[in-house]
């Protein structure tokens, strides 16, 4: 497994630490492990996501320095987790109106049961020495994450599987695997996703797969953008995080994308600019998907989310993406 990154606390002004963490490790008793940790992070006033199951451990958690630092404590602690990988930035205000810490089948969902990224995985690619790989013609780009999160950013010359879910990448390269793969075509690939997590997955399938040459990006997208300089950099766009933040840019700076309540799609300036899009009730996107009780509903809940924010409380009924679903 990849030691853990050392952030560089460009943004470590702002009050909230925003701590993105995942390590493939056996836990055999997910459930006793629960409440001891979902205790510690609400009395630490944490707040965010955690995902246990007998692969491990996954999620993205917010707070104060010194709450985040006992809550990585504890995990750190826990059976093969002193080298528990975690991705630090800082957000202006708490990304997350609730603590949630749930039992998984797996910490990432790609449904192939005889990957364990803990006996096989890809090479790991420094940020510093990511842009020669995919500057080489020899080397093809894949981009694992879904389709929403591409149509924000991504790496000039990627390839988009434009799938839904991660487990639709497997069968996406199976189907694909000789257009890509074929004696003319580039027999190294490097793949990349957001803190790292899904490309353990996915290069242990490749590997599995019979593809030799596989490489990924340690620290993800987040790594890169943390420490390659703007005007070095290879990326395009935003990345989309699975938080209120919705998206980041260079330097972990939160980016100017906003999430669709009624479809969960984050919103560009220029989406939020259609006739279609009403905010806290429907986009461009979505509008055709949804019946005009639905979208009744959702103005509704949204004028409470308002009433709520005008008496300085927290309305918890909005969501974001399951890390473990993606």
């Amino acid at each position: 497994m990849a030691p853990p990154m050392t952030p560089a606390p460009s943004d470590a002004a702002l009050p909230i630490t925003v701590a993105a963490l995942y390590r493939f490790t056996r836990l055999d008793d997910c459930a006793a492990l629960r409440a001891p940790l979902i205790a510690l992070c609400r009395d630490e006033g944490v707040r965010g996501t955690l995902l246990l199951a007998p692969e491990g451990i996954n999620g993205t958690i917010a707070g104060s320095d010194a709450a985040i630092a006992r809550v990585l404590a504890h995990i750190r602690a826990l059976p093969d987790c002193a080298a528990l990988s975690v991705r630090m930035s800082h957000a202006a205000t708490m990304p997350f109106h609730r603590m949630k810490v749930r039992l998984k089948r797996e910490i990432v969902t790609m449904g192939e049961p005889d990957i364990d990224p803990r006996a096989r995985v890809g090479t790991y690619v420094d940020p510093a020495d990511w842009n020669a790989l995919i500057d080489d013609p020899d080397t093809l780009l894949i981009d694992t994450r879904n389709d929403y999160e591409v149509s924000v950013g991504s790496f000039a010359g990627a390839i988009d599987p434009g799938t839904a879910s991660f487990r639709d990448f497997p069968q996406w390269f199976r189907d694909h695997r000789d257009a890509l793969l074929g004696e003319d075509r580039p027999r190294r690939v490097a793949m990349f996703c957001t803190g790292g997590i899904r490309c353990e997955k996915s290069t242990a399938f490749l590997k599995q797969q019979g593809v030799e040459q596989v490489y990924h990006l340690r620290g993800g997208i987040l790594g890169y953008l943390e420490t390659v300089p703007e005007a070095d950099s290879r990326w395009q766009g935003e990345c989309f995080v699975f938080d209120q933040r919705v998206t980041v840019g260079h330097g972990l700076v939160e980016g100017s994308h906003t999430l669709c309540h009624a479809c969960r799609r984050p919103l560009s300036t220029a989406d939020r600019a259609s006739p279609l899009y009403e905010e806290g009730v429907s986009c461009a996107a979505c509008h055709p998907e949804r019946s005009d009780d639905q979208r009744a509903s959702y103005r509704e809940r949204h004028r409470q989310e308002l009433m709520a924010a005008k008496r300085g409380e927290a309305h918890v009924g909005a969501t974001y993406p399951d890390p473990g679903s993606d």
